[in-house]
């Protein structure tokens, strides 16, 4: 976990928390119990959830890089 940059962590613990709330709704009886339909729901539920914030916050982390490297000069306003 150590060797993961931020973003993946980022996008690991929203798919986690999103697959628990998935767990949940099947428990509750949200979702139908045949395997196919929780397969899906886990993968919708946690992989959207994991993606969307692993982009959003690869994008944050890309924005404080450039504004860094602006700072030094490293970056001529055009």
């Amino acid at each position: 976990m150590k060797r993961l940059s931020g973003p993946v962590k980022a996008g690991l613990i929203a798919a986690s928390l999103a697959i628990l709330l998935v767990v949940i709704g099947i428990l509750r009886g949200n979702v139908p119990l045949n395997p196919l339909s929780i397969l899906l729901a886990l993968l919708i539920g946690g992989g959207s959830w994991g993606v969307v914030v692993w982009a959003i916050a690869t994008a944050a982390l890309d924005v404080e890089h450039d504004i860094a490297e602006e700072e030094r000069g490293g970056v001529e306003g055009g």
